[in-house]
């Protein structure tokens, strides 16, 4: 009778208890990624911007038999610096001292709420080299990271050495095909995310599926859980509507040093895809043809195609990214 008892009193309190889901089983991640080691080690620069205090992280890395020059590579709007960890160490290892920032509102720098635009932020990686002692420096740029090292160019033309740009977002105007999307609008999207979500809308940046991704999207899945994750939205929200207010293609003409233009030629990836009609945007996201036209536009420029790769060729196809950008390098810087 005893027995009977306990074995129906166990049985109740475990109904009463909630169910645990796989989602329980994440460890929320703060927007500064705390958690998260990079390849290298992590240095801050104080700013001060629109009044508030804000640090930008950034990585510095050393060679052990440096050749006295430098690269910056600046990373796209769905990553940070981290992702550059291969492409870090083939240039350390051929003599290159690499600074590798994480933008304001990206990765482990802060996430304010302010008026981003691409001259700010080039502002703050000119800051960063001055800080550092680099004078001149090649600027290597994937996707958003691709326009701000075009605007970068433009601005500080001497400080650029030699340009690189990796699918470059920028390459066409959005604005063309798609009615521009209010921040409010951006900002319900962000916070709508889920992980599921999140994986859907990274699978089209790649043609297959490399480590890094997968780990891009864990990252994300624990950084929803943050209790801060919506100023962490509103700031994607706000790079967002930046890239489609400031488009730079444009000005491609006007970059006289070297430039090497790298393309994976599977990229298909047209941002604010959600926000256009597919008959309006049949046109947008031909990346082959968009790398040959913008390379046609820059007076002294290298186009290299990767096949078997998407939006970012530094991940799919590392190998043959590092050897077209180091073989760039020592024959142009």
């Amino acid at each position: 009778m005893l027995r009977g008892f306990i074995f129906a009193l166990v049985a109740a309190l475990a109904l009463s208890l909630p169910v645990r889901t796989a989602a329980d089983e994440i460890t929320p991640l703060g927007i500064g990624l705390e958690d998260i080691d990079y390849p290298y080690p992590v240095h801050f620069l104080d700013l001060t911007i629109e009044g508030q205090r804000l640090r930008m992280a950034y990585m510095d890395v050393l060679s052990a038999k440096p050749n006295g020059r430098a690269v910056v590579l600046l990373h796209g709007k769905n990553f940070n610096g981290e992702y550059w960890a291969e492409t870090i160490r083939a240039l350390a290892g051929r003599g290159y001292r690499v600074v590798v920032p994480d933008q304001i509102g990206f990765g482990k720098s802060a996430k304010p709420d302010i008026h981003y635009q691409f001259d700010l932020l080039a502002a703050n990686t000119k800051m960063l080299l001055e800080r550092l002692g680099i004078g001149r420096a090649a600027i290597v740029g994937h996707s958003f990271g691709g326009m701000l090292a075009v605007t970068f160019a433009r601005d500080y033309p001497q400080t650029t050495a030699v340009l690189a740009l990796e699918n470059p977002i920028g390459l066409e105007d959005y604005r063309t095909a798609i009615r521009p999307p209010p921040l409010n609008a951006l900002f319900d999207a962000e916070m709508a995310q889920t992980a599921a979500s999140y994986r859907n809308f990274m699978h089209a940046f790649f043609v297959g599926w490399p480590p890094e991704a997968e780990h891009n999207v864990d990252l994300f899945a624990r950084v929803l859980h943050s209790g801060e994750y919506p100023r962490w939205a509103m700031a994607s929200a706000l790079t967002s509507q930046m890239i489609f207010d400031e488009p730079n293609r444009q000005d491609y003409h006007l970059l006289k040093m070297p430039v090497l233009l790298v393309i994976g030629q599977g990229d298909r990836s047209v941002f604010f895809r959600r926000y256009a009609k597919p008959q309006d945007i049949a046109t947008l996201g031909h990346w082959p043809e968009l790398g040959r036209q913008a390379a046609k536009d820059i007076p002294n420029a290298e186009l290299v195609e990767i096949q078997g790769a998407g939006h970012v060729p530094h991940l799919e196809k590392t190998d043959e990214f590092n050897a077209a950008l180091i073989r760039f390098l020592s024959q142009r810087y």
